[in-house]
């Protein structure tokens, strides 16, 4: 299995609770609602790993 960072994230507690209910919802975990949620998000803004590969942070210096 790929290694997985850690990260602490601090919510607003009713953005939690919402989360927690999308997760219920879903069959997910908090966490994993929250990186489902994410990958939404990367995937919507264009900046999705696996929809662009070869980003580097030099491609958004000249944007």
């Amino acid at each position: 299995m790929t290694e997985r960072k850690r990260l602490l994230l601090r919510l607003d507690p009713e953005i939690h609770a919402a989360i927690a209910r999308w997760a219920g919802d879903d069959l997910r975990s908090v966490n994993a609602q929250i990186e489902y949620a994410l990958r939404l998000a990367l995937r919507a803004a264009g900046r999705s790993p696996r929809d662009n590969p070869r980003r580097t942070v030099d491609d958004d210096a000249g944007a």
